[in-house]
This record gives C-alpha cells, sequence and structure tokens, in this order.
C-alpha cells in the first residue's frame, strides 16, 4: 500500500494536478489507519479504488486494486506506519507543495503567452482587398462555412422553376445541389429522379411555382412525393414566388379559392414546413394546417437596403392599392429605423373596370417635390405601376421609383417599363430573368438567394427566423 501511495505522490507531481486532490488522499490514508477493520482485505481494496479516483480518476484500474487485495499483510502494513498512525509519503510534505504550486504557475504562464501570440497574429487591421476581411474575419468566416459543410442531414433540391437561384442558395451554404432529374417523358409527362440517399435527411425543395404555373406546381409535387417515398426525414418546400395566390377568395359566386387548393395539395403531399417569400396576403399561410409551419419571408428588407444607399429628396412611400398600406408603412419604418430617412407615406386608390384594367387613380397625400418610390409585391402587365407613376409625376413628384418582389412582366410589362415615366423600377429574382429583362435600363434585379440560405440555415440549426428581420 506505501508503494502504491508514493506512486500516487509522485504522478500527482508530474500531472500538475491540483493540491486538494493530493492532501484528500493523505485524509484518506490517515483516517483508514485508526479503523479496526484495516486490515481486511475489503477495507484495503476500497481505500485503494477511492485513492485512485481522487488522485488521478485512474492510478493503475484493476492492476492497483489487485495488488491492494494481495498486499494485506498486516506486518507489512504496520512497517509503513508511523508512531501516529499516519503513512509516510513523503517527508517534506510542504516542500512537495511548493514545487506543485511554482509548476503550476509556470504551466498557466506558458499559456497566457501562447494566447497573447495568438491574438497578435489575428488582431492586424490590415484587410483583404479582395474580401474586405480581416485576417481574423476571414478565420472566423472560414470556421462558419465548415460548421455549414458539416451541418449534417442537409440536402438542397431545385426543380427547373428556378435553378438559377437553387444554385445560388446552394453556394451560400457552402453546398453542393443535391442530384436530381427533373424532365419529360416523350408524351409530355414529368419524369423525376433522386439519384442520391436522402433516408433520415432534411430536403429542402427550392421551386417557385412562376410560368409556366401548372409544369412548375406539378414538378414541385412530385419532387416532394419523391422525398417522401425515398424515407426523408423532412421536407421542406422553398416557394420564392407562390402561384395563385392573388385568388385568395371569392368576390363572386361559384368560383374556386386556388390558393386555398394548392396549399392543400402540398400538405397532402407530406410536406413538413414552407418557406415563400412575400405572399400576395397574409392569411394564405392559415391555408395550411397547424401541422405544417409557413415562413413569410419579407423581401422589403433587401429593398429598404438598396434605396437606403441612395442619395434621396425629401422621400415618400406610395402604396398602389389600400391592401398594401402595411407593407408600404414596412418599407418607411426600414429606411427610418436602419437609415434615418425621415419618410413620408401615402396611398393611391384604383377602381378597377375589369381584372388588369384600371379605370381610376386617386392619390392620398403629399408628395409635391418628393422622390417617390411605388411598394407592392408584385409586378404583372405593369399596367398599375406605370399609370401610378403618370398620377405622381402630375401631383408634382421629383422622382419616381418602384420596387416589387416579384417581377411576373407578362404580356407587355416589359415593354411598358421600358416607356414609363419612372426612373427605375427593382425587383427581386424570385423569378428568373430573361434577355429581354436585362436589356431593360430601367430594370435593376436584386438577389434574394442571401436572405433564403440564412432562412434555410437557422431552421436547419433550429434557430430564429425573425432575427433576420431586425
Amino acid at each position: 500500500m506505501i508503494a502504491i501511495a508514493r506512486s500516487s505522490a509522485h504522478r500527482l507531481a508530474s500531472s500538475k494536478l491540483h493540491l486538494q486532490n493530493f492532501r484528500a488522499i493523505r485524509t484518506i490514508c490517515s483516517s483508514s489507519s485508526s479503523s479496526e477493520s484495516s486490515n481486511s482485505q475489503h477495507s484495503w481494496s476500497n481505500l485503494a479504488s477511492i485513492a485512485s479516483v481522487a488522485v488521478t480518476g485512474v492510478i493503475g484500474g484493476a492492476a492497483s486494486i489487485a495488488m491492494c487485495e494481495n498486499s494485506h499483510d498486516e506486518s507489512g502494513v504496520k512497517k509503513a506506519m508511523g508512531q501516529n498512525g499516519e503513512i509516510n509519503i513523503n517527508p517534506d510534505y510542504q516542500q512537495l507543495e511548493n514545487d506543485i504550486t511554482a509548476s503550476n504557475d509556470i504551466a498557466v504562464k506558458k499559456q497566457l503567452d501562447v494566447n497573447k501570440s495568438l491574438v497578435c497574429a489575428t488582431s492586424t487591421t490590415d484587410t483583404n482587398p479582395k474580401t474586405g476581411m480581416t485576417p481574423a474575419e476571414e478565420a472566423f468566416e472560414d470556421l462558419t462555412r465548415k460548421a455549414k459543410r458539416h451541418a449534417g442531414g442537409l440536402k438542397i433540391f431545385s426543380g427547373n422553376g428556378n435553378m438559377a437561384l437553387g444554385l445560388e442558395i446552394a453556394r451560400n451554404l457552402d453546398l453542393n445541389l443535391g442530384k436530381a432529374t427533373v424532365g419529360r417523358f416523350a408524351d409530355g409527362e414529368i419524369k423525376v429522379a433522386i439519384h442520391e440517399n436522402v433516408r433520415g435527411k432534411d430536403c429542402y425543395v427550392i421551386q417557385p411555382t412562376c410560368p409556366p404555373v401548372n409544369d412548375n406546381l406539378m414538378e414541385l409535387l412530385l419532387m416532394v412525393s419523391t422525398l417522401s417515398r425515398a424515407s426523408a426525414r423532412r421536407i421542406t418546400v422553398v416557394i420564392p414566388y407562390y402561384g395563385y395566390a392573388r385568388q385568395d377568395r371569392k368576390m363572386q359566386a361559384r368560383v374556386p379559392i386556388s390558393a386555398a387548393d394548392v396549399a392543400r395539395l402540398l400538405e397532402a403531399m407530406g410536406i413538413d414546413r414552407v418557406i415563400a417569400v412575400d405572399l400576395h396576403c397574409g392569411q394564405i399561410q392559415g391555408f395550411f394546417g397547424p401541422r405544417v409551419p409557413v415562413d413569410n419571408l419579407d423581401g422589403g428588407v433587401i429593398g429598404v437596403d438598396y434605396f437606403g444607399s441612395k442619395d434621396l429628396h425629401n422621400p415618400v412611400v406610395i402604396s398602389p392599392d389600400a391592401g398594401g398600406v402595411y407593407r408600404a408603412k414596412k418599407f418607411k419604418e426600414g429606411l427610418e429605423n436602419k437609415y434615418e430617412m425621415e419618410a413620408g407615406l401615402a396611398m393611391i386608390i384604383k377602381q378597377r373596370a375589369r381584372a388588369g384594367s384600371i379605370d381610376q387613380m386617386d392619390l392620398v397625400g403629399n408628395v409635391k417635390d418628393a422622390d417617390c418610390i411605388i411598394v407592392d409585391d408584385m409586378i404583372d402587365t405593369a399596367g398599375t405601376m406605370c399609370k401610378a407613376s403618370d398620377v405622381l409625376i402630375a401631383k408634382g413628384a421629383r422622382r419616381v421609383f418602384a420596387f416589387a418582389s416579384h417581377g411576373l412582366l407578362s404580356g407587355p410589362g416589359n415593354d411598358r417599363i421600358a416607356n414609363s415615366s419612372m426612373e427605375e423600377v427593382v425587383i427581386l429574382n424570385t423569378i428568373p430573368t430573361s434577355p429581354q429583362r436585362q436589356a431593360n435600363d430601367k430594370l435593376t434585379e436584386l438577389s434574394v438567394a442571401e436572405l433564403l440560405a440564412k432562412a434555410i440555415f437557422n431552421i436547419h440549426a433550429k434557430k430564429s427566423i425573425s432575427a433576420l428581420f431586425k
């Protein structure tokens, strides 16, 4: 036992353990010497076990305990005891304590020197001209990319609706787009095949239901069905543009509520979550059951950043109809809170003769000598937007800009914008672009990929989505 105690003391000094552990074994040994059962095999086994845990957790494992079980000779134990019953572990206990304290101080000082050198190496203010980041920021960014890459269980797939946006989202997440075939059979039927294992994975399908609406919607439904039958753990559909959204209520007899019917179709296929950008109306979120949560991302935050960097004179945010006042109000508050712009708010009341045709427009608010920003969720044929611009110019507006999350630009929409009185029209890339749009000098397209990538990452990492809009 004395040999084991001495070995424990040497291990304690060499590994720089805390002195309290050393005192603990000394106390255990001292108290055990006065016990009547100290000469029993069972008592010495327990003492060895306790001493082993107190000093190093495991001094010699089962071998040390076995040695103690064989070392229960009473004469041998008495020889190791002093006159007062103490085990003579070290004749100069105070010197050993001082040595351990000094070695601890040296180790701490060395670690502090290492930390200081690391901080000095990464605290330089020199920035990389390509990335605009310091070495410390680049190192942190690299760690973030590795964390995203090894997030585990995250798969991104895209249909043919907007493949360019899907690739950009995957690039922002530092992931590869999932391998899949979405094509057509000879008779025009849609063919879907997933070429990688998705069992137990969290799958995200990026597919806007933009024109051709029915083809893109059918692709989305079949991709969800394929992933569900392949035992994916969770399926989230990312719908940057939600088709059929304008048919959200019955305006007359014997018409469908198509937005709700599309939601029921998606839910019946087994989706677990929906991510959308600027739904035409908020109540579409309620068309999905409570089992399928919907995250309606605000594309206006991208527009706020764009117009906040412009030199605007007396800005006024315009809502083109009564239903968009809340959207315009949020846009105005974003300019005020983030860029300290004193912006006004106005509204245009329009009366439609029929769908897609405006009969009359009236302005509520003052726009004289102001830079106006018309904010809407989508631009279809651009008739409303162009006519609203003419009304604002007639009321004394200095310049007219427009922002919309979804630029459908159906029919003559692109030509109308090119020939309008508007200074600039800003849209997001929720719908794939075309050569005609790129040739339009008045049209500016911003990317929504970073916003969607952050939403996907936060959902997968179980973080807040609302934090993206603060």
